[in-house]
């Protein structure tokens, strides 16, 4: 196996992740595997697997993400922003639940989302072909907790985390765009 795709999978297992029970569909490759891996990988030509994370390192925190581990010599970052979770849509929708029970009815409150870490997990390899390129894959993720959403109080039954893989092509094209322009400004020592 690939000493980038073993970083990334050692990545994701290490950043928190609370479930202990793996479903028997996990490791099962899905319809768009092919599609986000696509999505999530770019080949870059340098020779320098230094210059090429340090600049990864600049692209994340220019985006709002904390370095959390950094190993040159596994290739691999990890890194982390927190970010409110609260959606007006849920923030509605428990409004009206509570009006129910103003109005005499038995109501449950809902659990609505209250906070999140947007994750990142990138690894580099070089590319066998070409030993003038290497590959880099980056992997954006969030975890959300959620709370009862009336008195702001953050708790965590189970089940009441959860931890999403991000596909959004916008996204991965944003670091990627970034990424490219800051290793040549480096190339060119601007």
């Amino acid at each position: 196996m690939p000493r980038g795709l073993l970083t990334v999978m050692a990545g994701l297992l290490l950043s928190g992740c609370v479930q202990t029970a793996t479903p028997a569909s996990f490791f099962e490759l899905s319809p768009d595997s092919a599609r986000n891996k696509a999505l999530q990988t770019r080949l870059f030509e340098t020779t320098n697997e230094k210059e090429l994370l340090s600049a990864s390192a600049a692209v994340l925190q220019d985006l709002g993400f904390q370095i959390e581990e950094s190993d040159v010599g596994v290739g691999m970052l990890r890194a982390a922003k927190e970010r409110s979770a609260r959606q007006a849509g849920q923030e509605i929708l428990q409004g009206l639940i509570l009006a129910l029970g103003l109005l005499g009815q038995q109501v449950i409150l809902m659990p609505v989302d209250l906070h999140q870490q947007i994750g990142a997990v990138l690894a580099t390899h070089r590319d066998e072909q070409a030993p003038t390129r290497f590959m880099v894959r980056i992997l954006f993720y969030r975890t959300v907790w959620k709370g009862d959403g009336e008195s702001g109080r953050q708790y965590i039954p189970p089940g009441q985390q959860w931890m999403e893989v991000i596909n959004d092509q916008d996204i991965y094209r944003q670091f990627f765009a970034k990424l490219s322009k800051g290793l040549f400004l480096e190339a060119q020592q601007i």
